[in-house]
């Protein structure tokens, strides 16, 4: 209870007044006392230095046979002035021995030798000087003044009890007391009010700043008084606004980091200095693969690429390269907290999977336009060089036959050129689509007559069924015929002599599809997901031996995205291969 700031206040108030009181009692004492034994010394001194009482002090009469009567007679004239009443204030004569020869009723001649008296029986009767040295400690007033008269030496000594002064003082101290009851009755309640009037506002500035600390800034501090408790009331709820208003942003900010690190592409691990898992992302999971939690470790997931310690050394960053299995990934990772005792590391992983097939992808495409162009090229100046040199001398259906391969040549690297440029412009964005309206099911039966002839040179069997009444769809019609062609002509170029080829049309919803399905050499398995990779053939010697140059389903893969349609690989049983070819009605969303 003595820890609260009203009962602080209040003590601290009854303290001061208890203080106040006693010092200014003790001073009212002190004043009173001092006062008494100064107005004892100047009334002795008034009385003693009256010449007449002198005169009748020192002269002695003709007949006189006692002095020291004598000196009572004359003093008991001035026994008013002197205040001598033989009570309190009492008068003795001493002769130069110090035997008292005269004594107030009742005291039998005992009397206590105080330093005035002492002083006047030594040195004073020698000079004539009186002892009436002051003292506020000693509990009595006394005055020894040495007279010579008719040739003796007498000692007349006055002693005050301070019976008055201590009436006075004990009067004075109840009426202290009193007053200090009084006033620590009246400083309590005044102190109480006081207290209360301060003490409020401060506890409704610690009630707002405990709501603060939970986090309600609802609330304004209500507090009418103008003075500086006011001010800070004031500045308190301008505080607590500005406040408000900062944990907000710093709020949507939070949220907003907190999303973006949630669903960056990126991984992210931060790491303490000891190497525990401080915090991750779900991509730095989904992309090493694994679980991470607050008990993984540094050592568990990058302990073989780089030590923890190198990290948290780095001057910028450390650059490393980790693969999780067929995937590639760019490891990034910097020290945080610099030179703090909390410093950890921060690890960053980025995938590179895509761009290390791309590089691949452009060496595999360099290395094979390079050998595609390079063996037409050699055939051509092989047939070139012969005739050449055997002109005039070859038969002319050996010059006829070397120049038919030329051009036979000639026209594979035509074709090739050709589906180079197609693919260069589907990938530079320039291959626009030419939408028109046209039939689906004449497309398909066009195609079906366009190959007819050639399937029959190789005694294939070759059927086409449509469902009826298929609508018209929007597309460029030459690039769907060229990819419609280009599966058939696989079809027909990859199945044995005396094969089947089924050729099916039809509709489901708002798409139109069509499947060749054939029961040639197919696919093998592994060979599936790069099947529509350029350049890529199963058979690169029995693709040579066709004409084929490993681009046709890249082109017809590249014109199908385009048209927002799919063509896959189906799945059948026995030998041979099905692809399905889909297109939507209404054409590509985009419009290309």
């Amino acid at each position: 209870m003595l820890r609260s700031l009203h009962m602080k206040l209040v003590m601290i108030l009854v303290l001061l007044i208890l203080s106040l009181m006693m010092v200014v009692g003790a001073f009212l004492i002190n004043s009173v006392t001092a006062f008494y034994l100064e107005d004892f010394y100047s009334q002795m001194s008034d009385v003693f230095q009256n010449p007449v009482l002198y005169h009748d002090l020192t002269t002695p009469s003709d007949e006189e046979e006692n002095g020291a009567r004598q000196l009572e007679r004359v003093l008991d004239a001035y026994a008013g002035e002197l205040g001598v009443d033989n009570r309190n204030r009492k008068l003795y004569i001493l002769d130069s021995n110090g035997v008292p020869l005269v004594s107030p009723d009742g005291e039998g001649g005992k009397l206590e030798y105080t330093e005035n008296l002492v002083f006047a029986l030594g040195t004073g009767l020698k000079t004539n000087e009186a002892g009436d040295e002051s003292n506020l400690a000693l509990d009595y007033m006394d005055v020894a003044i040495p007279i010579h008269r008719g040739g003796e030496g007498y000692i007349i000594y006055i002693l005050d009890n301070k019976a008055t002064s201590n009436d006075l003082t004990d009067q004075m101290l109840v009426l202290i007391i009193e007053a200090l009851v009084f006033g620590l009755v009246i400083s309590v309640l005044l102190s109480f009010l006081l207290s209360k009037t301060m003490v409020t506002p401060i506890q409704k500035l610690t009630e707002g700043a405990m709501r603060m600390a939970e986090g309600d800034f609802s609330r304004k501090i209500e507090v009418p008084s103008q003075d500086e408790i006011g001010v800070l009331t004031d500045a308190f709820n301008d505080m607590s606004a500005q406040l408000r208003d900062t944990l907000r942003q710093v709020e949507n900010e939070r949220n907003k980091l907190d999303t973006l690190f949630l669903h960056m592409t990126d991984g992210v691990v931060a790491f303490s200095r000891t190497g525990r898992v401080i915090h991750s992302n779900p991509a730095a999971a989904r992309m090493l693969r694994r679980s991470i939690g607050p008990d993984t470790t540094y050592e568990e997931l990058f302990g073989g690429i780089a030590p923890l310690e190198q990290a948290l050394c780095a001057p910028d960053h450390l650059e490393e390269e980790l693969r999780v299995r067929d995937s590639f990934f760019q490891l990034l990772m910097a020290p945080f907290n610099r030179g703090r005792a909390g410093e950890g590391a921060l690890a960053v992983l980025h995938d590179v999977t895509e761009q290390r097939k791309n590089e691949e992808m452009r060496r595999e495409f360099v290395a094979n336009v390079s050998h595609e162009l390079r063996t037409p090229l050699t055939n051509i100046r092989s047939y070139a060089e012969t005739l050449t040199e055997s002109a005039g001398e070859m038969p002319p259906d050996m010059e006829k036959k070397f120049l038919g391969v030329i051009l036979n040549e000639s026209d594979r690297m035509t074709h090739i050129v050709q589906d180079l440029l197609t693919l260069s412009r589907f990938d530079s964005e320039r291959g626009e689509l030419k939408l028109a309206r046209f039939s689906f099911e004449d497309a398909v039966q066009d195609i079906y007559n366009a190959v007819y002839m050639d399937a029959q040179k190789h005694s294939h069997t070759l059927t086409l069924e449509m469902e009826p009444g298929m609508p018209k769809i929007l597309a460029d019609r030459e690039r769907i015929l060229q990819v419609m062609m280009n599966i058939v002509s696989n079809s027909i170029k990859y199945t044995p002599d005396g094969g089947h080829i089924d050729i099916y049309a039809g509709r489901k919803r708002d798409r139109v599809w069509m499947v060749v399905d054939d029961d040639g050499i197919g696919i093998p398995e592994e060979d599936r997901p790069r099947i529509f990779e350029r350049f890529y053939r199963v058979d690169k010697a029995r693709s040579r031996q066709s004409g084929g140059t490993g681009l046709g389903l890249s082109i017809a893969k590249e014109i199908v995205d385009r048209h927002q349609g799919r063509i896959t690989l189906l799945d059948k049983d026995g030998p041979g291969l099905a692809i399905r070819l889909e297109l939507n009605i209404e054409g590509p969303g985009d419009g290309k």
